[in-house]
């Protein structure tokens, strides 16, 4: 039995990098609070986009791993982002540091333009969901 099912509807051309809807099955729900760029020790290793976002996201799976569950339980994502610019410039990066980190999953995702975050000097912060069932 699928853990979640994509939900991709009929005619719909398949999104890429992230999905339109994700039907999460029986499960317990993890909601993660915003996370950023810094290390264990909150202290940011570079003021750039990409090492920002791959300890973000090491940190959101750190999380997710912490409560019993895998990347692919994510189910959706919110990324706030101080730089437009940078991030379609570094969109290959970031796609080679996703896959290195979360493989082939691509939950629900949002991304958002922001003029600034609380802890400077964040470029992006990352929220999430998921459902973690039972093995």
């Amino acid at each position: 039995m699928l853990k979640h099912e994509v939900i991709l509807p009929d005619g719909w051309p398949q999104p890429k990098g992230y999905s339109n809807g994700i039907l999460a099955q029986n499960g317990r729900t993890l909601f993660l609070a915003g996370q950023v760029g810094w290390n264990t020790e909150e202290k940011f290793v570079s003021e750039n986009l990409v090492p920002q976002f791959e300890q973000a996201l090491k940190n959101i799976v750190a999380i997710v791993q912490k409560a019993g569950g895998k990347p692919e339980d994510i189910c959706k994502m919110t990324c706030f982002c101080k730089d437009r610019d940078q991030y379609l410039e570094s969109r290959g990066e970031l796609g080679a540091i996703w896959k290195n980190i979360i493989g082939r999953h691509y939950p629900c995702m949002s991304m958002i333009f922001v003029v600034d975050l609380l802890d400077h000097p964040a470029v992006i912060e990352i929220e999430a969901m998921a459902v973690i069932t039972e093995s």
